[in-house]
């Protein structure tokens, strides 16, 4: 017999921490309160409406949405945006118990399943501990009666007396289950959530839930492959109970484990006070020298004070008594009193030096020691820093390394960092960060834990550079802090898109990947006919491609990669009333050997880049980039040319009507252009030859994907 308080743990909400009130099982497995997932989603719709931004509900400050569950938020709802087509967007929910985002499909909460075997058992419990407390009747007339009994299909209690007048013989209420006094009235009927007037009868094994078998016929499980609810019954009770039967077989050793656990918790914290002994004591040697450096600083200022008062207060005494009828004025006016000459010669000589002397001070006045100590300010700057640094430090702990390669500033910062050897290695790392301001000396680091080797960070100032340092630690030993790498934010925040499979794209020649994220121009054979007719002066095409997301005002910011061994690529902007011109402008035919702004040998560097173009594009090719031919840019072509960065970045500013072309990896701005931007703005790409995109991925939290045992 299982002791129904012994699981407490296991019967209360992850989001509440109370018992559960009507659970509903999450795709992940976990069950949540039908109120807490209620609460949740509409907090979350609640940081929808705000543009992504984090809040919470009132009634439910524990609500916290994970940051993993903005990207898909701020894709859609960035201001300024707007989409070719309408997207589906699924109902996300992130759950309390594994912390990651679950899709809930369609129909979101309503298509969950209720936990009615765990609800029964929290009933059960509830009564386990609440045993003195009858349940009442409730027919009887005041004062009601106890209950006996409670109908399953009346979702009601009774007392003998009335279960007997609602339920007499001969009539069909005579037929109803009854059972004893429960507050807890379940469905004799599990029904599809999806079809609300099926009953369940099968067993999906690809989704692991109950459905019905119109869910198999036309739904969403139609290919997949489900098994009888009696097999799959008969299958889980079996490995459950081969399961608990191998635990309780091992009872003896879980008890072993458990005495040696306790154990630990003993020797642990034995061992944590004589390590804090050991530190207080290290502290209290520390605070002695201190204290010793701080006693001989005072009593050196404290002579130094003396000394100078004493200089001053005689120096004050010498000054006194040059005033009339005092000191040595005094002193001289007796003397001229005196009428013998030889007397008065003989102590006038001696007299009249002390005047003269008391004479050139007054007309140089200097004080005789100074009143200010600055040579006894303590600089304690690098004392400091050591302090601040103060820690238990191992000589075994590797320091670990920032890989700035691995490390990229997109919508959010990656940092990622490594061990130079292999031995040992830290349990956890501290991450600390900081912005680099001109106007402050010393910002204040932020930090942050991380179990792995790579965090990612947001809520980062755009247009700015920031400081990262790692350490490592080992239970309570840590590593010295590694060198500090500075990374530098994207000019404007950053702009997600998909390639568009449908507004002019040209499947013949461009080759898109299922996600929309990489586009491909090949050189085959439609190219080699195109090619044919250049003997009669007719010139291959670029193959165009725009993003399916426009740009109507704000700053933006996106990035992407351009393959080595493309031939010709051009990247840029376009206005929504020109893409018509983009597509069927006669002018696109072309070669890169007598294109104006493609770096290329053309015969004419004096042709400047032409303002009057339905687009903003420059060209890339050849490991090469382009700056396009202006009045500003350099006469000499070779300077005008600059090796290929390995990200590229577009920044579109449409309300100064500016785009730039940046090295995404530098974040350094290469060429920037005035550009009309009266209509919506696109992303735009051509392609010639073998040539190859890759859109810049968002940076996101990475989970790992949720597995059952089942």
């Amino acid at each position: 017999k299982v002791t129904i308080k012994g699981i407490e743990r296991e019967l209360i909400c992850p989001a509440c921490k109370e018992l559960f009130t009507h659970p509903l099982i999450l795709p992940c497995q976990h069950n949540v309160c039908h109120k807490c997932v209620k609460e949740i989603l509409f907090a979350f719709e609640d940081s929808f409406a705000d543009g992504g931004s984090e809040s919470s509900n009132p009634s439910s400050p524990r609500i916290k949405i994970s940051s993993s569950s903005m990207d898909r938020i701020d894709r859609i709802s960035r201001s300024g945006t707007k989409r070719n087509s309408l997207t589906p967007r699924s109902s996300l929910f992130p759950c309390p118990g594994c912390q990651r985002d679950i899709d809930l499909g369609e129909r979101g909460i309503n298509g969950l399943f209720r936990n009615f075997t765990l609800e029964t058992i929290v009933e059960r419990y509830r009564q386990a501990a609440r045993a003195a407390i009858a349940i009442m009747c409730d027919f009887c007339k005041p004062p009601p009666q106890e209950s006996t009994k409670s109908c399953m299909d009346c979702s009601a209690s009774y007392c003998n007396e009335c279960f007997k007048i609602h339920h007499p013989w001969g009539t069909v209420k005579a037929q109803h289950e009854y059972v004893g006094p429960t507050t807890n009235f379940r469905p004799k009927i599990l029904m599809c959530p999806e079809h609300e007037m099926e009953r369940v009868n099968m067993y999906c094994e690809i989704c692991r839930r109950p459905v019905c078998h119109l869910c198999k016929l036309g739904g969403c499980h139609a290919n997949h492959r489900v098994t009888t609810m009696s097999t799959a019954y008969k299958t889980l009770k079996e490995k459950l109970s081969k399961d608990i039967e191998y635990l309780i077989s091992k009872e003896s050793q879980v008890k072993a484990h458990i005495t040696q656990l306790d154990l630990l918790l003993k020797e642990t914290e034995c061992n944590s006070e004589r390590a804090k002994e050991e530190a207080s004591h290290s502290f209290d040697k520390l605070s002695h020298v201190l204290e010793e450096k701080k006693s001989a600083a005072l009593r050196a200022i404290e002579a130094s004070k003396n000394l100078r008062l004493e200089k001053l207060q005689m120096q004050a005494e010498e000054y006194q008594g040059l005033l009339e009828n005092n000191g040595l004025v005094g002193y001289a006016q007796e003397v001229l009193k005196e009428t013998d000459q030889s007397c008065f010669v003989q102590t006038a000589k001696q007299l009249h030096v002390r005047i003269q002397k008391a004479t050139e001070s007054l007309k140089s006045f200097r004080p005789a020691a100074e009143t200010t100590f600055e040579d006894f300010v303590v600089d304690i700057a690098k004392q400091e820093e050591i302090l601040g640094d103060l820690s238990f430090h191992s000589n075994g702990l590797e320091i670990p390394e920032i890989n700035e390669e691995q490390s990229r500033m997109y919508n959010k910062a990656l940092i990622s960092w490594e061990c130079p050897g292999k031995t040992d290695s830290a349990d956890t790392y501290v991450l600390e960060y900081h912005k680099l301001n001109r106007g402050e000396e010393s910002a204040m680091w932020q930090e942050t834990e991380v179990c792995s080797k790579s965090k990612v960070i947001s809520d980062l100032d755009d247009d700015s550079s920031y400081a990262f340092r790692v350490r490592g630690y080992k239970g309570s030993i840590c590593s010295p802090w590694s060198r500090e790498v500075i990374l530098r934010t994207p000019p404007a925040p950053v702009f997600s898109f998909l390639f568009d499979d449908k507004c002019g794209y040209n499947s013949e020649h461009l080759l898109l990947n299922p996600r929309r994220t990489s586009v491909e121009s090949r050189a085959g054979f439609p190219l080699l006919l195109g090619s044919e007719r250049i003997q009669v002066g007719c010139y291959t095409t670029l193959d165009y491609i725009i993003g399916d997301t426009g740009i109507a005002k704000g700053k933006h910011f996106w990035a992407f990669q351009v393959e080595a061994y493309s031939y010709l690529v051009k990247v840029g902007v376009v206005s929504s009333n020109k893409i018509q011109k983009l597509f069927h402008n006669t002018h696109d035919v072309t070669s890169p050997r007598y294109e104006q702004d493609s770096g290329h040998d053309s015969g004419s560097e004096d042709a400047f880049f032409d303002s009057a173009q339905p687009f903003t594009l420059v060209t890339l090719g050849m490991k090469k980039f382009f700056i396009p031919s202006t009045p500003a840019a350099p006469k000499d072509p070779a300077s005008r040319i600059l090796p290929l960065p390995s990200c590229l970045g577009i920044c579109l500013d449409c309300d100064k009507g500016k785009v730039g072309f940046y090295d995404a990896g530098r974040m350094k701005c290469l060429y920037e252009c005035e550009v009309d931007c009266s209509g919506i703005m696109y992303p735009a790409f051509a392609l010639m030859g073998g040539a190859a995109v890759h859109l810049e991925e968002a940076v996101t939290a990475k989970y790992g994907e949720y597995h059952d045992d089942i």
